[in-house]
């Protein structure tokens, strides 16, 4: 459900009678936790917790007029989703957060690259959450961003370089 609220205070105000106790608490929980520079906009539809401009100035590398995403959180149809780019980018923390997830919530592990599903609010493991969110500082976020994208660049040059060789020797 791709909301068109304008700002989180909008969204929260729309959500359906069910949810809204769920999200204002990991709302809560996320801003508490939130590591300073990191700012809470509305973003996709949906709460964005993200690295803005005046610090990131390149934004989001796939459509850079964005500010930097970091962390989101969205009411879906059938579950709330919680996006964490720390979970996609860092092996570890990901590791991390899969076997304390397990050893404090009763039912399976519901994740995608980046995005956990909670389909049962009484599920929601919030100390976890605020846990995760004070993990990266807006610091080690766009660094880890930057040599993600370095290393990108590498590759793909290195890719490049090896298929005209490839396509060179077939045309000999």
């Amino acid at each position: 459900m791709i909301s068109k609220a304008t700002t989180p205070e909008q969204y929260m105000k729309e959500l359906p009678a069910e949810r809204k106790e769920a999200m204002q608490k990991l709302r809560d929980v996320i801003l508490k936790n939130l590591p300073k520079g990191f700012e809470e906009i509305m973003n996709y539809g949906m709460l964005a917790y993200v690295v803005p401009h005046t610090i990131y100035p390149a934004g989001y590398h796939c459509k850079p007029e964005d500010p930097l995403p970091f962390a989101a959180l969205a009411s879906q149809k059938n579950f709330i989703a919680f996006y964490h780019m720390g979970l996609y980018g860092d092996p570890k923390l990901n590791k991390w957060f899969a076997e304390e997830y397990a050893k404090q919530v009763p039912s399976k592990l519901d994740m995608g690259k980046s995005c956990v599903r909670f389909k049962k609010p009484e599920h929601i493991p919030y100390k976890l959450v605020g846990e995760l969110m004070k993990k990266i500082t807006v610091k080690e976020y766009v660094a880890s961003v930057e040599s993600i994208l370095s290393k990108n660049k590498v590759e793909t040059k290195t890719k490049t370089k090896v298929e005209v060789k490839v396509k060179a020797k077939k045309k000999a």
